[in-house]
């Protein structure tokens, strides 16, 4: 007994010493920009950081996302590596790690998802200068839900005391304004309507407008001309789950399949389906693949519900938890015949499935989960095609 109190007391003072480390570590980083959101925040992380290193800003950049990174000064960056799954201390230790080089701004992707977390990650750790948030969606309701009201709120307590916070959020922009008003934040709204389509074919990847403009925002404020933040931008490495489109032949078909695994909420993910349809209008087939997994049951949920509005030829299960998914798919009067559970699927499967479809060509979008068996699809088709 006397052994766990002794264990439970140092555990205590380790934790007050890192803690304080962490505050005069912070006090070394003139400028850190603190980006949360439901969609689009390691996008935007990198973005900005492009940015402001173009326009002569010592920036270091520290993603979350799929494929959590390090991002150096010179744009250069290493993989984060996680024995022990995502914890908010790791934050600390990327701030620790900024301090000793003498930089002009620290991005910072948020690794909260829970509202208590959020807070004290924000209030407690980071203490940012500028908080982003990308826009609120119906996502991770099973933490900050039940509905977007909550889902916002949640997201509020990133936004920094006495700070600025710039979002291109419209829906509830509202909300934002009064919690932001609260702390006695200002709040600049960025507009997407001046990036033109020019604009964004200077990028190698998919990327979207409202990222784009919001990114601009907030290099605009540090004095960044839109020219050189955009040339900035274009050099930026496109996050993992960075939507991609491949075009791939298999038995005299031509199939593109598009990696749209990120776009996880309804609302985005029934964006991107049909924004993707429209560039391929004249394609014979859709369809789609949805990855489950067991973590994201709610998710998936979410997403069959959706699917209920989108035109379709087909709806391939896979992942973790293809049964489930397919019983609720028929609960919800989904069309068993457009429905193939297919259980753990490699990529070589998915393509002799697809190829199946009375089509010349075919379209195949992705969506879901990045992680677990969209990861393994993605990459089957990263590693035999050409991004389009």
């Amino acid at each position: 007994m006397l052994g766990l109190i002794i264990g439970l007391l140092l555990l205590i003072t380790f934790g007050i010493c890192e803690f304080q480390k962490c505050k005069i570590s912070r006090k070394k980083i003139p400028m850190i920009i603190h980006i949360n959101g439901t969609r689009g925040k390691s996008s935007v992380t990198r973005l900005i950081a492009s940015g402001l290193r173009a326009g002569g800003k010592k920036t270091i950049a520290k993603t979350t996302g799929s494929a959590p990174a390090l991002i150096f000064e010179d744009g250069s960056e290493t993989p984060i590596i996680r024995h022990h799954g995502a914890n908010i201390k790791e934050q600390i230790k990327i701030i620790k790690f900024a301090a000793k080089r003498d930089i002009d701004i620290l991005v910072l992707e948020c690794m909260a998802v829970t509202p208590e977390y959020q807070w004290v990650t924000e209030h407690e750790i980071v203490r940012s200068n500028i908080g982003v948030i990308t826009n609120s969606r119906l996502d991770h309701l099973d933490v900050m839900g039940p509905g977007l009201k909550n889902v916002t709120r949640s997201l509020c307590n990133t936004i920094p005391k006495h700070g600025m916070l710039f979002t291109a959020e419209k829906k509830v922009f509202p909300i934002l304004q009064k919690e932001a008003k609260k702390i006695h934040s200002e709040i600049i709204q960025s507009d997407d309507s001046g990036i033109s389509n020019e604009d964004m074919q200077g990028f190698s990847y998919i990327e979207h407008k409202e990222n784009v403009a919001l990114s601009m925002k907030v290099c605009e404020h540090f004095g960044i001309d839109r020219k050189t933040a955009l040339e900035g931008m274009y050099e930026a490495k496109p996050d993992i789950g960075a939507m991609e489109i491949y075009k791939h032949t298999s038995k005299d078909k031509e199939l593109h399949f598009v990696h749209a695994f990120a776009a996880n909420d309804p609302e985005s993910t029934e964006f991107v389906i049909n924004s993707v349809k429209e560039l391929f209008p004249n394609t014979h087939a859709v369809a789609i693949v949805l990855s489950t997994r067991a973590d994201r049951i709610f998710r998936s949920k979410q997403l069959v519900r959706m699917l209920k509005e989108v035109d379709y030829d087909h709806l391939y299960l896979i992942g973790e938890q293809t049964k489930t998914i397919f019983s609720y798919a028929m609960s919800k009067k989904l069309d068993k015949k457009k429905i193939t559970d297919c259980g753990w699927m490699t990529g070589v499967k998915l393509t002799n499935c697809a190829v199946k479809l009375q089509a010349k060509e075919i379209l195949i979008l992705g969506i879901g989960n990045i992680g677990g068996n969209g990861g393994v699809i993605v990459n089957y088709f990263k590693k035999r095609n050409k991004n389009v």
